[in-house]
């Protein structure tokens, strides 16, 4: 039997700004992970990513925060559901924005 999962969020217009943070400085790092995605092509998939989502009217800061959403929701997977890291499911995450993931349950 599947589990059902939880349906996504509705997509964030461009430029829509995103709640606020309360924790600056994990925000920063998960940023961190963002750029050195981008910086080194690895996944591909983040670059094309950030290009797709510039294409659509978003700014590369907004893009980035998105990215930065997906790369959160894969991170509660491992951490907070056991799970263990899947780079399909990154990537399912990452061609599905701007919709926000959510967690699998």
């Amino acid at each position: 039997m599947m589990k059902r999962r939880r349906p996504l969020r509705k997509p964030l217009p461009p430029n829509a700004p995103l709640p606020p943070v309360a924790n600056p400085e994990l925000r920063a790092a998960i940023l961190a992970v963002v750029d050195t995605q981008l910086r080194t092509s690895d996944p591909p998939e983040t670059m094309q990513t950030l290009e797709r989502l510039s294409a659509m009217g978003y700014s590369p800061e907004g893009a980035r925060q998105l990215i930065a959403q997906a790369v959160v929701s894969e991170i509660f997977n491992v951490m907070a559901q056991g799970k263990p890291y899947d780079a399909a499911r990154y990537l399912a995450a990452l061609a599905r924005l701007p919709e926000l993931p959510d967690a699998e349950k």
